[in-house]
């Protein structure tokens, strides 16, 4: 046997949270996100429990449409500090079993466990215990994927939920995953799903019945990503250095559709100011900044602008972003929301160089 990775996701986590800290919520639809309002409420729900997802409810849907189909459930405002200690009780449970770890978010991470699974029986042992210990500890369920490379643990991770564990070996690839949809393929979202399904590849199954040419002939670079993916071909390793965030970000929908720039601006304000004190506190200097617009009429902008050099600063990120603005500024549409997202993080940069950067662009 060669590698084995576990991907290890926890289920519904921000609901597991709330519904082991009060037990009267088990079995029941609970919604974490945005106040409803009797649906009139704005924002979107963040994540909801499985009994909630019986009705349709799923993470990223408007917390208005999350109401009218389930207006029983139970709401409840995100508590992040809570999450973010449930999180750190399990990273360092799942550390505890191997020193080839990676953190890959609040809820997920992955574990090589090859030197000491040398058989998927053992796997799937070890995977039990993690299981075991994480509940007995923390009081919330993992499911766990166990194959031979990343992408594929993360794409068993998701088959048999919650509190599942599914072993996936290259041999098994084509019979467990072949009617599976394209999107469970780690990076295939709604909308570049749109390109394969021009290209008449629906399913899992399509790809993998595809010669390596015919893929890149038929879907280029992307394409053969995705073959390469299907067929056991990801060489990346886990990442044992320390876990840095990609990218951190805030948005705000407004209670009221506005074209009021005081509004605007005064908003896109306190969000840069909240950003830059987060970055300061963790010593991260970040050279992309990102405009993300929603319209009345629900079309999203994004627009964003890279330096050459890291930088920090909140009137850096404000005089960015106003800059990114500019395009819209004529527009007649009111904004539903408006958000800033920072990226391309440098952790302990060099302050002298940053302060010069500061002075260029000012």
């Amino acid at each position: 046997m060669g590698r084995m990775i576990f991907h290890c996701d926890l289920d519904c986590f921000f609901a597991s949270v709330e519904i082991r800290d009060n037990p009267e919520y088990k079995n029941k639809p609970v919604i974490i996100g945005a106040d409803p309002k009797g649906g009139k409420g704005r924002g979107v729900v963040s994540t909801c429990s499985y009994e909630a997802r019986e009705f349709g409810l799923h993470s990223g849907m408007p917390i208005s449409q999350a109401y009218k189909q389930c207006p029983h459930g139970i709401y409840l405002r995100p508590s992040f500090k809570k999450y973010k200690q449930a999180s750190k009780e399990v990273m360092t449970i799942l550390k505890s079993f191997t020193p080839h770890y990676q953190q890959a978010g609040l809820d997920e991470a992955y574990l090589d466990v090859s030197e000491t699974c040398d058989s998927p029986s053992r796997a799937i042992i070890l995977a039990e215990q993690i299981q075991k210990e994480v509940f007995n500890k923390v009081g919330i369920t993992v499911s766990i994927g166990c194959a031979e490379t990343k992408s594929l643990a993360k794409i068993a991770s998701d088959l048999n939920k919650p509190n599942g564990i599914t072993m996936l070996m290259l041999d098994e690839v084509q019979t467990i995953l072949k009617d599976l949809d394209i999107t469970k393929i780690p990076g295939i979202g709604k909308k570049s799903k749109k390109y394969y399904h021009e290209k008449g590849i629906k399913t899992i199954g399509d790809l993998i019945k595809l010669t390596k040419e015919q893929a890149i002939h038929l879907l280029g670079k992307r394409g053969l990503w995705a073959w390469n993916v299907v067929h056991g071909i990801d060489n990346r390793e886990i990442e044992t250095f320390p876990h840095f965030r990609k990218s951190m970000s805030k948005e705000r929908t407004f209670h009221e559709d506005t074209n009021d720039f005081g509004k605007i601006l005064s908003t896109l304000e306190k969000i840069a100011d909240k950003l830059n004190k987060h970055a300061r506190k963790n010593d991260l200097f970040f050279r992309t900044i990102t405009l993300k617009i929603r319209f009345s009429d629900f079309k999203t902008f994004v627009r964003s602008k890279t330096y050459r050099y890291p930088i920090q600063g909140s009137h850096l990120i404000l005089k960015t972003i106003l800059e990114l603005y500019d395009e819209f500024s004529n527009r007649k549409k009111k904004v539903r929301l408006i958000g800033i997202k920072l990226s391309n993080f440098l952790p302990r940069a060099s302050k002298k160089q940053t302060t010069l950067m500061q002075y260029m662009i000012s």
